[in-house]
């Protein structure tokens, strides 16, 4: 048996919020994780956050900043992937991204050009209001077609999709890698407040957050 294998049968998956996740896997990695390009690693994640709504990160040790995650949020929901349009927002643009922006000054990245691309979230809308039972109100983040426009960055999350069960509204979020210091938190602030735009949309309450990531992890500067 691998040692994959090993860390996930003793890993904790139910959570109330992500500020309770975090605190959890970010002492599950360090004592658990392998070793992999640079950080401590789980592979093979998955696990629910009951009341999403609950955005916040309260380790003092991350210092949080709700401020900044928010102008991410508005960023995304412009649908334009351009620092400029960031720095409109939040008055200055956070080095990470200015390292991740192609010739034109975009970030291809950004999850908002993409879950808008060819009306996906209109279209995981109008089929949950036409079929509160479907299993199509997906969307593909990540797309083959612009591997040359990833070049430098790749999305994280690669798709996205919502269901009604007990007439509220759950959401699930598939991750290819995930960095729990800076990633986690802020794409969970990011992805929940989809979650509650579309049960707007809905007029139903928020339901459960499922996260799934195949490699979530710590790195070394981290540790």
């Amino acid at each position: 048996m691998s040692i994959i294998f090993i860390i996930m049968e003793n890993i904790k998956t139910n959570f109330k919020n992500a500020s309770e996740a975090f605190d959890y896997f970010n002492q599950k990695i360090r004592t658990d994780g392998v070793e992999f390009a640079g950080t401590k690693a789980l592979f093979n994640v998955g696990f629910t956050l009951e009341y999403p709504k609950n955005i916040s990160i309260a380790n003092e040790e991350r210092n949080f900043n709700e401020e900044y995650a928010e102008a991410e949020w508005q960023w995304y929901l412009s649908g334009d992937p351009s620092l400029s349009k960031l720095k409109e927002i939040y008055g200055k643009v956070p080095p990470i991204w200015e390292k991740m922006q192609d010739s034109e000054g975009k970030v291809r990245s950004n999850y908002g050009c993409q879950w808008m691309r060819n009306g996906q979230l209109d279209y995981a809308i109008h089929t949950l209001r036409g079929n509160n039972q479907t299993r199509q109100s997906a969307i593909s983040i990540y797309d083959g077609k612009e591997n040359d426009t990833y070049q430098t960055d790749t999305p994280c999350t690669y798709a996205v999709q919502f269901t009604i069960l007990n007439e509220r509204l759950n959401m699930s979020v598939y991750m290819r890698s995930n960095d729990l210091w800076y990633g986690f938190c802020n794409d969970q602030y990011c992805f929940s407040k989809l979650q509650q735009l579309v049960a707007r949309e809905l007029n139903l309450p928020v339901g459960t957050y499922y996260h799934h990531a195949h490699n979530l992890h710590l790195y070394n500067n981290k540790l």
